[in-house]
């Protein structure tokens, strides 16, 4: 089965197509804020380096988030369109389970952090297992500093990787034992995702397009800053429908 993987939840927007054989094209960018534009003519440049035509797609995998609020809807919405375009199924994988399955041959307890911006982070802590990585704690949003007490509080080893690492790398760099990963892994991959997709594929773990679910974590921009100009500040909601 052929999938096409759609990843947009971070800065990077990207695609991929593969499946038994591997990943046969895949294509990424780092436009800033401009992932709707990057999109389209990302996939059928894919398409077209591994001589695929989107007929031949059996299902579409796609980064649910957490992530970035405007990039995380443009791959969601395209998933789901294209899905009910093929008439094919949607495989659904965190951000977080992509950015540190590229670890899971290390022995470190692994901390996927993405920036979150506004001063925070989202971020989840996985170990090895045979095949790739557990999570082992669920998806949060947090401040640098309460992260940082966190993984001070587990007292183990600690690889982190992402962008907010990268970014807030003095504050974890205090950490004794933790190590700060600064080459690749810095968003989640549609290679991955495809890679990760295709074992769900073959256990038929997917959902149809439009039970889709982004996972966000807080609200989006746009009502944190009508909120705060109001001065009613709200609960953020653990998860919010498209």
């Amino acid at each position: 089965m052929l999938i096409l993987g759609i990843e947009s939840a971070t800065a990077q927007v990207g695609c991929a197509i593969g499946g038994h054989e591997g990943v046969l094209a895949s294509a990424h960018s780092a436009r800033t804020r401009r992932h709707a534009e990057s999109l389209a003519p990302s996939i059928a440049f894919v398409a077209q380096q591994a001589r695929v035509e989107l007929s031949e797609v059996g299902a579409l995998a796609v980064d649910i988030g957490p992530g970035l609020f405007t990039g995380l809807r443009v791959g969601v919405a395209t998933a789901k369109a294209l899905a009910q375009a093929l008439r094919v199924p949607v495989i659904g994988i965190s951000s977080l389970d992509l950015l540190a399955f590229p670890a899971r041959f290390s022995d470190r307890v692994i901390a996927a952090v993405i920036d979150a911006r506004r001063g925070e982070l989202f971020s989840a802590l996985y170990r090895q297992v045979p095949g790739g990585v557990q999570r082992i704690t669920e998806p949060r949003v947090s401040t640098p500093q309460d992260l940082c007490a966190e993984l001070q509080a587990h007292g183990n080893d600690l690889l982190l990787l992402g962008d907010g690492a990268l970014r807030y790398a003095e504050d974890f760099h205090t950490l004794g034992g933790a190590e700060v990963c600064t080459h690749g892994h810095t968003h989640p991959s549609a290679r991955d995702l495809v890679l990760l997709a295709h074992h769900q594929a073959l256990r038929e773990e997917w959902v149809q397009p439009w039970e889709v679910r982004p996972t966000y974590l807080r609200k989006p921009d746009a009502e944190i800053n009508w909120a705060t100009r109001a001065g009613v500040p709200g609960p953020r909601p653990p998860e919010a429908n498209p």
